[in-house]
């Protein structure tokens, strides 16, 4: 889970007196003769080409954010890095298609399917003849039961970061011959789909010491298109080769060097030619795209004897109008250093004219989270408040339509639009209406126009514990609240002084005025009574919305914006900190310290296993703290969890995916998380690469990547691209 830019690393496959329990579950959106899951709201953008018109050989560099820690995705370092290279060299039973929805991986698994349920639930796998580990031993029974006794979590000598579905396995055995395998559980478990993606060889996962070191920087033994060569951390980059065991479709390329690049470097990367393909932000798109505009002559900033016929001139006219040798040579060396920065940008863009724009949703959403811990948000009301306050549409809206993207606000905190556990079940909450929010807020106690002390006009957060980054204000223009218990009697008047000015240009109203009111000078206070802050034990309401601050997060900032606008209607303030990314999830979200915060999960096709803990109601720990899993909202119901753990042992489709939309519904009502919209995802390629890009839900097929072949007789024909010879 991210942020646009920063995210926690989720242990998902690589979120009057009413309670959630008492409301009634409105009939969910597109219930009818249709399919309540819809379709993606966008495919994936790759820029498809048979295999036949692939170039064979060449060089893909593809910038990542990271040289991963270890090449084991099942420890708690693995990062997204570790889950690419898994799928490139290792085997997955199943991946995900076009609607995020899991399928069978043909060149592993031949057939897998449920043979029994009484007493116990029984799958046959079925293995591809021809799928053998690198060094030409077969794939069987030995991998899948080594790999189920590592995540068991029966033997604690195994560092593992998770077993969810392991541990309900019984036992694992060879069936008729060696291609087949019997996995029989203890417990039903409807997600059996899951596991074994990615399976690594029983070298790995037969003792502790291979499983918690041996697959940390190097894969002996791997079973893909590609294989690891060599990480280097030195060089910061991953080297796969194409791989001479492997039985499916050839890799086209030869090899894949995944390079570590920062996202506010890849623009001079990509115009440097030192990576072909990487995914980048909305500002580093709008530069490829402009690249690609046609060109008008050169400029007279930049073209030939431009800085001396220029810096000749412009000295001898600063003289000439009285200014001294020095003053005008500092000028010239200003303007100089401003020719250099254009041509730079120049040529970059000339460089960028190679790439493209490929842009499609990633499988990943972006929620506000509300910590329900304590303060204002432990109570639902005032969730509720705040969710009825925001108008999602607009949001989306905000961060999609620019891009030129579906702008469709989620539906869900579960999956996403076309897979297949999605339907709308916002109407649990109900949609924006201002008014009721106030009504919330007002039946929580909030009202506007009540006594505020003087420590809380000093801008300190009700429910919050100090402060730490750089802060602005948001839903707050520099006004006070008349009638503050902040000295005399609030309006100037007894003891014949003037009524005091703020210093912002505003002055407390005199007696007669609407109590509690934000006045600027000059303005009657009713005409903005619906936007009086609410306060409450002579508290404001004020929370406090933190923010990442680091590149790529100025998406989140816009967002952040709307939202503090939109709460400002209903009487709430917002105080917005921002904090450096390395210590945005580490100390801030998951431990609690926030009231309002922006950041991502990913999509899976297994919610009932993968959701559970990011929504999993808080339990007290052995040592008195609260143990809180994934949800870092803090917000969870004994009924939410009811509504998984049955949908996770049932085994027919149709119920099980009805049991996860009811659990949907319970968790909007409860307003510890608002969805807002689908991730967008934007990736700059070159021009001549085909199968690679904007993968949307689609697991990538490595194979397929390559450069497109030259025209037959063309300038540089037989070369397979620009990265061959890397």
């Amino acid at each position: 889970m991210s942020h646009d830019g920063v995210g926690p690393r989720a242990a998902l496959r690589s979120v009057a007196f009413l309670t959630a329990g008492m409301l009634a579950v409105p009939a969910l959106a597109g219930c009818g003769s249709d399919d309540p899951a819809g379709k993606p709201l966008a495919g994936a953008d790759i820029a498809r080409a048979d295999r036949s018109g692939i170039a064979d050989g060449g060089t893909l560099r593809w910038a990542v954010d990271t040289v991963p820690d270890t090449l084991n995705t099942f420890q708690s370092d693995a990062d997204a890095t570790t889950t690419r290279i898994a799928q490139a060299v290792l085997p997955s039973m199943y991946r995900m298609d076009g609607r995020g929805r899991p399928v069978r991986n043909p060149d592993y698994l031949e057939s897998a399917e449920v043979i029994g349920t009484e007493p116990k639930q029984v799958v046959l796998y079925r293995l591809n003849q021809q799928a053998v580990w690198s060094d030409g031993r077969e794939i069987g029974a030995a991998d899948f039961a080594a790999q189920w006794r590592a995540l068991s979590g029966k033997d604690t000598a195994y560092w593992t970061a998770r077993n969810a579905g392991y541990d309900r396995i019984e036992k694992i055995e060879r069936g008729k011959n060696d291609l087949e395998v019997k996995v029989t559980f203890s417990r039903p478990y409807a997600d059996w789909k899951s596991l074994f993606t990615p399976l690594y060889p029983k070298e790995v996962m037969g003792t502790p010491d291979s499983f918690n070191d041996g697959a940390r920087k190097k894969l002996k033994v791997t079973a893909g298109p590609f294989t690891v060569k060599k990480v280097d951390t030195g060089k910061d980059e991953v080297t796969l080769t194409r791989s001479t065991r492997w039985w499916g479709d050839p890799a086209r390329l030869s090899r894949i060097v995944l390079r570590a690049v920062p996202h506010d470097k890849r623009i001079s990367a990509l115009s440097a030619g030192t990576v072909d393909l990487a995914e980048i932000d909305p500002a580093a798109a709008r530069r490829i795209t402009a690249a690609a505009l046609p060109r008008s002559g050169s400029s007279p900033l930049t073209g030939p004897g431009a800085d001396r016929s220029a810096a000749d001139a412009l000295r001898s006219w600063a003289i000439a109008n009285g200014s001294d040798e020095d003053a005008a040579d500092e000028e010239i060396s200003a303007r100089k250093k401003l020719r250099k920065k254009m041509a730079k940008y120049a040529r970059q863009q000339k460089a960028l004219g190679g790439f493209e724009v490929r842009k499609s949703l990633e499988p990943a959403h972006t929620q506000l989270a509300l910590n329900g811990a304590d303060g204002p948000l432990a109570d639902e009301r005032v969730r509720r408040a705040v969710a009825r306050a925001l108008d999602r549409r607009e949001i989306a809206e905000a961060v999609l339509k620019p891009l030129g993207l579906p702008a469709e606000p989620l539906g869900s905190h579960l999956a996403l639009s076309g897979q297949a556990a999605y339907a709308d079940g916002s109407g649990a909450l109900g949609e924006q209406d201002v008014k009721e929010a106030r009504a919330l807020l007002a039946d929580a106690g909030w009202v506007p126009g009540g006594p505020v002390k003087k420590k809380d006009k000093e801008e300190k957060a009700a429910g919050s514990e100090g402060n730490s980054g750089s802060e602005s204000e948001g839903g707050d223009d520099g006004t006070y609240i008349v009638g503050g218990d902040d000295g005399g009697n609030g309006d100037g008047g007894d003891d014949g002084k003037a009524p005091r000015d703020s210093g912002t240009g505003t002055r407390q109203l005199r007696q007669g005025g609407a109590p509690g009111a934000y006045a600027p000078r000059g303005t009657a206070a009713p005409a903005r009574a619906g936007n009086t802050r609410v306060a409450k034990n002579g508290k404001a309401l004020t929370l406090r919305f933190v923010l990442p601050s680091g590149p790529g997060s100025d998406t989140l900032h816009t967002v952040a914006g709307r939202i503090s606008k939109m709460l400002e209607r209903i009487g709430i303030g917002t105080k917005i900190s921002k904090v450096d990314d390395e210590s945005y999830f580490k100390d801030h979200v998951a431990s609690g310290e926030y009231d309002l915060a922006l950041y991502s999960w990913p999509a899976t096709a297994y919610p009932a296993t993968d959701a559970r803990p990011v929504h999993a109601k808080p339990v007290p720990a052995a040592d008195g703290s609260l143990n809180v899993e994934q949800n870092y909202t803090r917000v969870g119901t004994d009924q939410v969890d009811q509504l998984f753990d049955q949908a996770v042992t049932t085994l027919d489709d149709s119920e099980h995916r009805a049991l996860l939309r009811k659990a949907d519904s319970r968790i909007w009502a409860a307003a510890g998380s608002i969805p807002l919209y689908q991730r967008p995802q934007l990736t700059a390629a070159r021009k001549n690469l085909a199968n690679a890009g904007a993968f949307g839900f689609r697991t990538p097929v490595y194979e397929d990547m390559g450069f497109l072949k030259k025209p037959a007789g063309g300038p540089g024909a037989g070369s397979a691209g620009p990265s061959a010879g890397d």
